[in-house]
């Protein structure tokens, strides 16, 4: 294994980094739970608005992905960041059980530390971002499929005792 090769960013790249740190420690990690050494940002607390509530990860996301094609960030990465996303939007989006979800899913500095690994270093994607992503997408679509599966088990049931 060689040497890790490390690259300078313009002073521009780095304040945005910067401005990005500052709002994924506020929409994930803000406030301390008191009597806990626990973390929550603003993500889970604006959730909680109908409609409005789940628009703040998203946008904040395209803000990762646009940085993360700036720096050329590899796109298996940038793909990891968007299924973390989707994960986020996708389990948010159920009514409660998405707002418990998000106190404890924190795609934003995950994501953010995935932009801040590969920023720095002219690095590949590793095995493990395929792995992941492969992962995701897999359970991603058994997800949507499982719908499916239930209704004809409950197709196939009805017809069995009904026929």
């Amino acid at each position: 294994m060689g040497a890790v090769r490390l690259r300078s960013l313009t002073r521009g790249q780095e304040q945005r980094l910067a401005a990005l740190r500052r709002i994924a420690e506020l929409l994930d990690s803000a406030f301390v739970v008191p009597g806990t050494n626990y973390r929550i940002g603003l993500d889970p607390i604006i959730g909680l608005i109908p409609m409005i509530g789940d628009l703040a990860s998203p946008v904040f996301t395209i803000g990762l992905l646009w940085q993360a094609y700036d720096l050329g960030i590899p796109k298996v990465v940038q793909l990891r960041m968007i299924v973390n996303a989707a994960i986020d939007g996708l389990v948010g989006a159920i009514p409660f059980v998405g707002d418990l979800f998000d106190f404890g899913w924190k795609a934003n500095e995950w994501n953010l530390a995935l932009l801040e690994l590969h920023a720095y270093e002219e690095r590949h994607a590793a095995a493990g971002d395929w792995i992941f992503v492969v992962a995701m997408i897999a359970l991603l679509i058994a997800i949507a499929a499982l719908p499916f599966v239930i209704a004809g088990m409950l197709i196939s049931w009805l017809g069995a005792h009904l026929f």
